[in-house]
Parts: structure tokens; C-alpha cells; sequence
């Protein structure tokens, strides 16, 4: 991997981890850097795990010069709201209530 394939990954993740809190229904308490972090993740899960199972499709976009593929990237995305939603629950476990003293 060469240093645009890190960059690609990085901002590829960033959107990843923004569409998983969208469709994630409700507030999530975290913030953009874990939110990045999880998207990042996400992206090489579910690369790996679409290789593994071997779901591609014919159906894919071209981004940059850089061709993706739907099914892989809905993988990344299911991963990575699942991700989120960890990350949710673990906040708001972590968290202390201060309205409530």
C-alpha cells in the first residue's frame, strides 16, 4: 500500500462511520475522532470479510480513479454501524449523569 492507498482509506472510513450514524436511529454520544476510527475499521472488515465470503457484485463506482464495489461497501457499512452502535452503548455505560446530583 502506498501512501494514497492510506489517505483513500482514511477518507473513505471518515464517510463510512458518517453513514453509519445516520442510519443508526437516535443520538449517538461520540464523537467524529471514534466515529472515524469505526469507519476506518469497518472499511478493512468488510473488505476482509467480503473476500472471505466472497461477495462481490457487478454493480460498481468510480471514485478518483478508484473503483469500488456496492455489495463490499454495504458490508463496510453494516459493520460499521454495528461498530457505532457499540460505541454508543459503551459511552453512554462510561458516562456519568451529572443532572441527576
Amino acid at each position: 500500500m502506498d501512501l494514497q492507498d492510506y489517505l483513500t482509506a482514511i477518507v473513505f472510513g471518515t464517510i463510512i462511520g458518517v453513514v453509519a450514524r445516520i442510519v443508526l436511529p437516535g443520538r449517538q454520544s461520540i464523537g467524529i475522532i471514534p466515529t472515524v476510527l469505526i469507519g476506518m475499521g469497518a472499511a478493512v472488515a468488510g473488505t476482509w470479510a467480503a473476500d472471505r465470503w466472497e461477495l462481490h457484485s457487478d454493480n460498481l463506482f468510480t471514485v478518483t480513479g478508484r473503483t469500488f464495489d456496492w455489495a463490499v461497501v454495504g458490508v463496510q457499512v453494516g459493520i460499521a454501524v454495528v461498530g457505532v452502535a457499540i460505541a454508543a452503548v459503551l459511552a453512554k455505560t462510561f458516562t456519568t449523569d451529572r443532572d441527576s446530583d
